[in-house]
């Protein structure tokens, strides 16, 4: 069977090797989760005629590579705006949720308007490595392509890193352009971290929130963190596709000692 993020079990969603994470070899990277409730949420009826603009996905634990049950729900029903809630869970427990907010969509004529252009263009060739033997394999280096510009996984400070998803969500199914976005949005605080190796900075939600879909394949992150002295941060990432801005990811973090 070709690589992908999930393979169907039934009415479940079994993670690959792909969605692992860096923080532990027995969970999965934030990406993978927040793209399989992305697709939730845009399946959830009538969603062909809305725009995703939000999405909050809040991991409540960390999601363990397990079959994973699917559950959305049309929370707010309207013609003009709705909520769409969906959640992620194992046999005993759930793991990760989302809160989706979706806006119709309508033709309009409008004006020309400018856009914030890409703080640099994509550039040509793999820039850097993601650094195995720091973080160990995953998504964040099996499933995903990066083409830092400024910055990496190991240099401290802010980053942009152009990256684009070598594997589908599913089988014979590539991530949706929001599915692809919510993926690549988890990795803000992995790639402008502030601190040495012998910390944590885990983030226990991300959201994403989006004026566009992605056009084309690469997505841009204009990355940086900022670390309070009791433990919590947070890390603020510019989204762009090659034409311009396309929206913002926050994520909050939990900071502390790694544990050797």
């Amino acid at each position: 069977m070709p690589p992908s993020l999930f393979v169907p079990d039934g009415d479940r969603f079994v993670p690959t090797d792909f969605s692992r994470g860096p923080w532990s070899p027995d969970a999965l990277h934030g990406g993978p989760p927040a793209a399989l409730l992305a697709r939730a949420v845009e399946r959830v009826e009538g969603g062909a005629e809305f725009f995703v603009s939000r999405l909050t996905v809040e991991l409540l634990r960390p999601v363990p590579v397990e079959p994973l049950a699917v559950e959305a729900r049309l929370v707010r029903p309207g013609r003009k705006v709705q909520l769409v809630e969906a959640s992620l869970s194992t046999k005993k427990h759930e793991v990760c949720r989302v809160s989706g907010l979706r806006i119709r969509k309508k033709t309009l004529e409008l004006p020309a308007l400018e856009n914030e252009a890409p703080p640099a263009p994509l550039p040509e060739g793999t820039t850097r490595e993601v650094h195995a033997a720091v973080f160990g394999n995953g998504f964040h280096d099996r499933a995903v392509e990066h083409r830092f510009v400024k910055g990496s996984f190991v240099d401290r400070g802010p980053s942009i890193d152009w990256m684009r998803l070598l594997v589908p969500l599913l089988p014979g199914e590539p991530a949706s352009p929001l599915g692809r976005v919510a993926a690549l949005a988890d990795f803000g605080n992995g790639i402008s971290s502030v601190l040495p190796h012998s910390y944590t900075y885990i983030n226990p939600d991300l959201t994403v929130s989006l004026g566009g879909y992605p056009r084309g394949e690469w997505v841009c992150l204009d990355a940086t963190s900022r670390i309070a002295p009791y433990g919590v941060g947070v890390a603020e990432s510019r989204i762009y596709d090659e034409n311009g801005r396309i929206g913002t990811a926050i994520q909050h973090l939990i900071v502390d000692l790694r544990d050797e």
